[in-house]
């Protein structure tokens, strides 16, 4: 799907599950790119950084080995964390940056000061950010794909399908969110079908009360209709919001990670 995808990471932990997941969404002769970014130019903080990056770059090989992929590790200093993923992002003309939403250490808020608002402004490639539980897990049995539309964006479909061909046996299921218009009965049958791969694909269609529309409530509207659900991973997409807005904001991606109990992606294309 992805011929270049640019991955952005800050700790060991983080880099065999993010390459992990990247492999599923990568060309058979696509790359992926590691980044790590020392954040300081200060001489001695840099040498030293530079030394510990080591605990970065040899996990990415060993992940690149595993996996049979290609894997490009890269490690630079700056003090503009965004501006320099960008900037690599756009030398390298990359497809895709998949990354967390990562915080500020020396914040208690762990989303404060995190680099994915400007990363979803300004890149031209697509943004994919992942929770912290989406890197624990691990097969895929079912995505998830809510929508405020009447139908998921085409990427969006892209993303899920390429997911589910890698997790074979795996499903998508698509739910419409939104109010009921005036004549539109209670209940909608699911709609099944099969993608030109393969995957089977379930539509269904949920109302959801007008006050939640007004109050901009969205991620608990998208949680709880994932409640009523089985699924291994619940994708949204940047789509607007039923007020026409952009949805995939820092307070919507803030309130949605921290309350979803489950695997999350969030895709900006």
């Amino acid at each position: 799907m992805y011929r270049q995808i640019l991955v952005p990471v800050s700790e060991p932990a983080e880099v065999e599950p993010l390459i992990r997941f990247a492999a599923m969404l990568l060309d058979p002769d696509g790359e992926i790119r590691v980044l790590h970014i020392i954040p300081t130019t200060t001489l001695p903080e840099v040498t030293r950084e530079w030394r510990a990056s080591v605990n970065l770059v040899v996990p990415a090989h060993e992940a690149a080995a595993a996996l049979d992929v290609r894997v490009d590790p890269e490690v630079r200093a700056s003090t503009d964390v965004p501006g320099e993923i960008l900037e690599s992002a756009e030398s390298h003309a990359v497809d895709a940056i998949l990354m967390t939403l990562r915080g500020d250490k020396r914040s208690r808020n762990p989303f404060v000061g995190h680099t994915a608002s400007g990363i979803l402004h300004h890149a031209h490639a697509d943004v994919l950010i992942l929770n912290r539980l989406a890197l624990t897990a691990g097969r895929v049995p079912r995505v998830l794909l809510p929508s405020f539309r009447p139908t998921p964006l085409p990427r969006a479909m892209q993303v899920a399908e390429e997911i589910a061909v890698h997790n074979e046996g795996a499903t998508v299921t698509t739910i419409a969110l939104g109010p009921r218009g005036p004549g539109e009965p209670d209940d909608v049958p699911d709609r099944e079908e099969r993608t030109a791969r393969g995957v089977p694909v379930t539509h269904k269609r949920s109302w959801i009360a007008g006050s939640f529309v007004r109050r901009g409530r969205f991620p608990s509207v998208i949680l709880q209709a994932a409640q009523r659900e089985r699924f291994g991973l619940l994708l949204v997409s940047e789509e607007g919001d039923l007020a026409g807005g952009a949805l995939l904001t820092r307070p919507f991606l803030e309130d949605l990670f921290r309350a979803a109990p489950c695997p999350v992606l969030a895709l900006r294309s």
